[in-house]
């Protein structure tokens, strides 16, 4: 089975970071039917909704990039709430999309699903075979259902029907720049882009700064994605991470960032607030091993992210 240029695809998460990244690739590629309906039009918690859906549309292919995601502050004070909508989320298209005939789906997992204390690059291998951060457990919980969702379901149905691909911290165009519930990255582009139009002196950022974090460009997520669907033969019934092979610490990404915006101030650092895990590098030998390879390196892929921000601040609300 191939992705055909006039097939039915449908992007879950649309209007997110990857949702609109997989549009614009698909775009390009020259996919005319793409498929994509607003939260209001489509509540994907909604068991019935989503069947309704799968019936009238019929999908041939799904890119499941919607769920519930946030950074630290958010997982710790809403696990429920994270656990209980990705849960719902990929228990209800997984269904539809055995019973509706969809001939591939890509689910996205998180590097937060890996034990806190891990062996460095982290292998597929490593699944379960350790204690996970206690901030991130709902949400990674959730997500190591999908994963698990993904090959039980190969099995009973003999197919290669379910992708799981498991994409390092992601950032782009589109990101979250919401202080309460954004990611790292995109939460120090918006704390330096303020502190430089205040003309503050310094600008303080939680914990030491130390931890070391993989960060992987949209776009190059969207591209591992259309390459897996494309090659859904070759690929084994496990999970795949998608990295860049290289990390960062905070205190190397903050002074990328201050340099991208032009902030010259002093960084200072909270060590009485939480790093979470000291290091989170993915090995992407499997991945790379198909014939994939990411493309956008992180001072690039930066800049880009900074543009789009400045482009959308007043609409966004920032």
């Amino acid at each position: 089975m191939t992705m055909d240029k006039e097939s039915n695809i449908y992007v879950a998460g649309h209007k997110g970071l990857l949702g609109s990244a997989l549009i614009k690739k698909l775009h390009s590629e020259g996919y005319t039917n793409i498929i994509f309906k607003n939260h209001d039009q489509l509540d994907l918690t909604n068991q019935n909704a989503v069947d309704d859906f799968f019936k009238n549309e019929t999908p041939e292919y799904v890119f499941l990039a919607a769920g519930l995601t946030g950074g630290i502050l958010a997982n710790k004070t809403y696990p429920a709430t994270f656990l209980h909508t990705n849960i719902a989320i990929q228990d209800n298209v997984f269904q539809a999309a055995v019973k509706y005939d969809v001939k591939n789906l890509v689910f996205y997992a998180s590097s937060c699903i890996y034990p806190k204390e891990c062996s460095q690059p982290i292998k597929e291998d490593y699944l379960q075979s350790g204690i996970i951060e206690e901030t991130s457990e709902g949400y990674a919980i959730a997500k190591t259902a999908g994963v698990i969702g993904c090959r039980t379901y190969n099995r009973q149905y003999n197919s290669n029907r379910f992708i799981a691909l498991l994409p390092n911290s992601m950032y782009g165009p589109n990101d979250n720049f919401d202080l309460e519930n954004s990611h790292v990255l995109s939460a120090l582009i918006r704390k330096i882009h303020d502190a430089k139009n205040n003309n503050d002196q310094d600008i303080t950022l939680w914990g030491s700064g130390n931890p070391r974090r993989e960060f992987i460009y949209c776009e190059d997520v969207a591209n591992a994605s259309i390459f897996a669907m494309k090659n859904s033969e070759i690929l084994q019934n496990r999970h795949y991470n998608i990295g860049t092979g290289v990390d960062y610490s905070i205190k190397e990404l903050a002074e990328i960032i201050s340099e991208i915006i032009g902030y010259n101030g002093q960084i200072k650092w909270d060590t009485t607030k939480p790093d979470g895990v000291k290091q989170k590098l993915l090995d992407i030998t499997e991945f790379l091993n198909l014939g994939w390879e990411p493309r956008v390196e992180i001072r690039d892929g930066i800049k880009n992210t900074y543009d789009w921000y400045l482009q959308n601040i007043n609409n966004k609300g920032y």
